[in-house]
């Protein structure tokens, strides 16, 4: 397969694909979770000597791509979602944004878990309800090997899987032991 022009899937693998991906975001969630809920809140804004991130920045990073990936890029954005994801929170947790050790001005960890849980849920029903016909129009950066919606469905667990990566590195540098 070439990977700047591979072929596409015929619609019963890309079926069966959108079934797997969606396994493997619910996986990776679940380990996501696990990580988190193994995390004493006061640590969620402590950025650790030597790295750049903190797990409150983390959490709100995974909810504004899942939104992107499974959301705005399969159906557009709507009305509502300027609640589920106001632009505030997108600045403060999208690509290329800073993440801030001060609390003050940020969301509880409560309140970010419960925005995670609520774009992962509305995103399932999105997937629910998309038709495989979607699945194969256009779609820009990022997306895993194929340049299209079904692409970007594809890369959403492995995007959850980095950052769960660097959840486990955090919660180590922070003196925990690791979950799994």
């Amino acid at each position: 397969m070439n990977q700047t022009n591979p072929t596409l899937p015929s619609a019963d693998a890309a079926a069966a694909m959108l079934s797997a991906a969606i396994g493997q975001i619910r996986f990776a969630r679940d380990y996501t979770l696990q990580l988190l809920d193994a995390t004493p809140t006061e640590h969620w804004y402590t950025i650790p000597a030597g790295l750049p991130s903190n797990l409150a920045w983390q959490v709100g990073h995974l909810t504004v791509s899942q939104y992107g990936l499974l959301m705005f890029r399969l159906r557009g954005r709507q009305p509502e979602d300027l609640e589920l994801i106001p632009g505030k929170f997108r600045k403060a947790y999208g690509r290329s944004s800073i993440p801030n050790a001060d609390p003050a001005g940020q969301p509880t960890p409560e309140a970010l878990k419960e925005r995670l849980n609520r774009v992962f849920e509305s995103s399932l029903e999105e997937l629910d309800r998309v038709s495989i016909e979607t699945l194969f129009e256009a779609v820009d950066m990022p997306y895993a090997v194929y340049p299209i919606k079904l692409g970007a469905v594809l890369f959403c667990p492995l995007h959850e899987h980095i950052h769960a990566g660097q959840i486990g590195l955090l919660r180590r540098a922070l003196g925990l032991d690791p979950v799994r």
